[in-house]
């Protein structure tokens, strides 16, 4: 069969060389593509500008993860017709992703010619979230550039003469002018991609979370100005570089600090719920020096109130003191500090452009006057919410109450907002409905002939799917006591009834090999040279002791007799009724136990491939206390 020559730089329809999104980025392109019924044909320009407009009345107070949305004009050799196009880096707020969705389907409202499409690193993700009830021809194989919203609608290319295969971004502009009629509208697919849409653009403003903090005057001069530069600050201080913050941790660092502690001021710092979360959950051991002798006194102060008040307790939990407001403010003051410290030390050469404009801010504080041109107390209480303070209690979550969403309970009150509950028991539906489809494949589709291997022939193909079918009803099921003898036998440890498990093991052996003789003359050869095979290397491991189960390890005793051990000498002498003695006999490799004890060592007291082996077993060992104590020491 004749194939089309491939593409290179300069040809006709080349679209440059596909290279993978990242991880956390998303990207969007914006095409007008002219309709008959649009009597005004908008330019790229007017539908930027719309986007950009539509971006500040929904999202002017919004705080990017990573990077804002952009359009830039675009120019691709091959389309015949420029487009908008951006990428957004969302991190690990995909909230930023759906945001970007949703303001891309209200935007393609206003123009009847404007087409859109977006993608992100999983590819066409709007048909993943409707993966239930896509159609059986939709793969991911064949559903590049398929996918595009359209006057608030989402539509889905059909396949060309029921070809399946990738469709290239200049095949689905054509057919878009072509035959725009011919694209499927359907409305369940439609509700399943854009669930998430439905809690816009509420959404947007339940977001962000805003919580007190104490923190230098300059600082907060700085958050005043560009509130949006807590991103880049969060970031640099949850992805912190210990090189980079050992100079902080000096009690004289090099250069001086850019937001010493010495005028500190109590005012609400404005977070998206990731990012506070972020912060919130991290453990600050090492606070910078600086700070350390407040974060003493704030905690000698909370140990003080506690043992000569008593703290009311309501129904969210016992309420907090005011010392213990006063630490906690401290603690998160501690940590937005740094994190702009490091942003600081770096902002010239930051990519953000936020993280620049901070840099250019300090630059002009310091050409007028520095401290003295900071806001005073009676124009920082003047400051629109300065004194605003979120209850973060959506980052409590009962595993009781959990248990409870996942079973489906009613009548509680849950955890988390009522867009978390719903999120929880949709996820739980989807899961449970993929377990009860006795049609499913791996993939959650049903598999046809596209997912089989192309290189082996028929004949093999059917055999494999006549298997698969007579298995695929058969119960998976785990023996923990089957695992545990498994995992004594590799590790040389004797078996509990390992008499018992020899004589299985011997039967088997000869079931196998009688089966083996029964097969026929034509493949008495080959079996007889893989017998000889196997006898070898039974052989050459038996040689080695790797086969040895027996609980008569000579491990221990050779070391004895070579004079390596602790007891050598005459002493470690046995006489032969002594030898014969296989119930008082210890049965231990040194070298296994020792590799094992230091392997149970190097853990630290943490999870670890040696304890877990151990505990399957049903054993514990202690920790290594005197140990770690000389080490301390």
């Amino acid at each position: 069969m004749d194939t089309a020559p491939e593409l290179r730089p300069g040809d006709d329809g080349f679209e440059g060389f596909q290279m993978r999104l990242a991880e956390d980025c998303v990207e969007y392109m914006l095409f007008v593509i002219r309709d008959k019924t649009d009597s005004q044909f908008p330019s790229l320009e007017t539908v930027k500008k719309a986007a950009d407009q539509k971006l500040e009345e929904l999202a002017k107070d919004y705080i990017w993860q990573r990077e804002p949305f952009k359009l830039e004009t675009k120019v691709q050799k091959g389309l015949g017709l420029p487009y908008l196009q951006g990428t957004t880096r969302y991190g690990d707020n995909v909230e930023d992703e759906w945001l970007i969705v949703y303001l891309l389907r209200e935007l393609s409202k206003s123009f009847p010619s404007l087409w859109v499409r977006v993608a992100d690193s999983d590819g066409e993700f709007l048909l993943i979230e409707a993966a239930k009830v896509t159609p059986k021809w939709l793969s991911p194989e064949n559903d590049t550039n398929r996918v595009w919203i359209h006057d608030g609608k989402l539509l889905i290319i059909p396949l060309s003469n029921n070809i399946s295969s990738p469709l290239s971004l200049q095949d689905a502009i054509e057919t878009i002018k072509s035959s725009p009629a011919s694209l499927i509208h359907s409305t369940f697919i439609e509700a399943e991609s854009f669930y998430r849409l439905e809690k816009y653009p509420a959404q947007i403003r339940s977001s962000l979370h805003h919580s007190r903090a104490t923190i230098p005057r300059k600082l907060a001069y700085i958050l005043h100005a560009r509130p949006k530069a807590i991103a880049p600050a969060t970031e640099a201080f949850y992805l912190r570089d210990p090189r980079a913050l050992k100079p902080l941790l000096s009690p004289a660092p090099t250069p001086p600090l850019v937001f010493p502690p010495t005028d500190l001021v109590t005012i609400s710092v404005r977070f998206t719920r990731v990012l506070y979360a972020q912060l919130k959950s991290q453990h600050f051991a090492r606070p910078p020096a600086a700070w350390r002798g407040l974060l003493d006194t704030a905690e000698v102060e909370v140990a003080t109130t506690a043992s000569t008040t008593t703290t009311t307790t309501t129904t969210a939990g016992p309420a907090k003191s005011t010392a213990e407001e006063r630490l906690a403010q401290l603690e998160m003051g501690v940590k937005v500090t740094t994190g702009f410290e490091l942003l600081a030390r770096a902002a010239h050469e930051s990519a953000s452009r936020v993280a620049r404009e901070v840099a250019l801010l300090l630059e002009d504080l310091a050409e007028d006057g520095g401290d003295a041109a900071l806001p005073g107390d009676e124009e920082i209480r003047g400051w629109e919410g300065v004194a605003r303070e979120d209850d973060d209690s959506w980052m409590d979550i009962d595993y009781r109450d959990f248990e409870k969403e996942l079973g489906g309970g009613k009548g509680t009150a849950g955890f988390g907002d009522a867009g978390t509950q719903a999120d929880l028991q949709k996820i739980v539906s989807r899961f449970e409905a993929f377990l009860n489809d006795d049609k499913a494949g791996i993939d959650g589709i049903d598999v046809d002939e596209m997912d089989r291997d192309d290189d082996s022939d028929e004949d093999d193909d059917e055999d494999v799917w006549e298997d698969d079918d007579e298995d695929e009803d058969k119960e998976v099921g785990f023996n923990e006591e089957q695992f545990a003898k498994m995992m004594r036998e590799m590790m040389g440890l004797p078996s509990e009834d390992g008499g018992r498990e020899k004589g299985k093991q011997k039967a088997v052996l000869e079931e196998v090999e009688k089966e083996s003789d029964e097969g026929g003359d034509e493949d008495e050869d080959g079996d007889e040279k893989f017998r000889e095979i196997m006898a070898q290397m039974e052989s050459e491991l038996k040689s080695l002791g790797a086969l040895d189960l027996d609980p008569k390890s000579k491990g221990l005793s050779s070391i004895k007799e070579k004079g390596e051990g602790p007891e050598a000498g005459p002493a470690s002498q046995k006489e032969d009724g002594d030898e014969e003695s296989g119930d008082d006999a210890v049965d231990i490799d040194y070298n296994l136990a020792k590799n094992l004890l230091e392997s149970f060592k190097s853990q630290a007291g943490m999870a670890g491939p040696a304890g877990n082996l151990l505990g399957l077993m049903g054993m514990t060992l202690p920790r290594d206390e005197e140990d770690s104590g000389d080490d301390q020491k």
